[in-house]
């Protein structure tokens, strides 16, 4: 009788901080292979629909590459009404992406993705309702200047030191932070994979 081969993880994120959670976990991937496709919302997406097509579309794209494996991705989105906040690269729109957090309610929508090499996928998305504080001028330099926010959906991360800024949070943390625990181990399981 043939051995079942041992059932592979492969997560489709650069992220750190996805790889970290997964750890938490004790989830670690066999492999990380990060998928290249263009992050451009489109034409009259509202942010869940970008958040969760980014999400299937990076899942999508490395389980071609990887069709024998588990395929794990995620795409995280900050909005304020309808608009889509950066993945903040510069000190202006950092500056920019602070002064609209100010003080305000937002909503950072986590769309999460997993295909098993059956050929079966599914995805989640979660959305989680944040306020920050009014932040002074010094509290916005002195973010910008540690420079935490670089490469960051809205230009902060939660669990740095922005999370002196957040009054409230409804939803899931971990999602905040860039990947749900609780949807991604019901995906997995959902497709078959034991190893946790």
């Amino acid at each position: 009788m043939a051995k079942t081969p041992p059932q592979r993880l492969v997560l489709a994120s650069a992220s750190p901080r996805r790889l970290d959670l997964l750890r938490q976990i004790a989830l670690a991937p066999d492999e990380i292979v990060a998928g290249e496709i263009d992050e451009t919302p489109l034409k009259s997406e509202t942010p869940r629909q970008t958040a969760l097509r980014l999400a299937v579309a990076k899942a999508a794209e490395v389980a071609r590459a990887r069709p024998d494996d588990f395929v794990l991705a995620a795409d995280t989105v900050v909005a304020v009404g309808t608009r889509i906040l950066p993945k903040v690269e510069t000190e202006a729109e950092g500056r920019r992406c602070l002064e609209l957090l100010s003080g305000r309610a937002h909503r950072v929508l986590t769309g999460v993705a997993a295909c098993g090499p059956d050929g079966r996928a599914s995805s989640r998305l979660v959305e989680s309702r944040l306020r920050f504080k009014r932040l002074s001028h010094a509290e916005v330099e002195g973010y910008l200047a540690s420079g935490e926010g670089v490469g960051k959906a809205g230009g902060y991360a939660i669990q740095g030191q922005a999370g002196a800024f957040v009054v409230s949070l409804q939803g899931s943390y971990p999602a905040v932070v860039g990947l749900p625990l609780y949807e991604t181990v019901n995906l997995l399981r959902g497709l078959g994979f034991v190893r946790i």
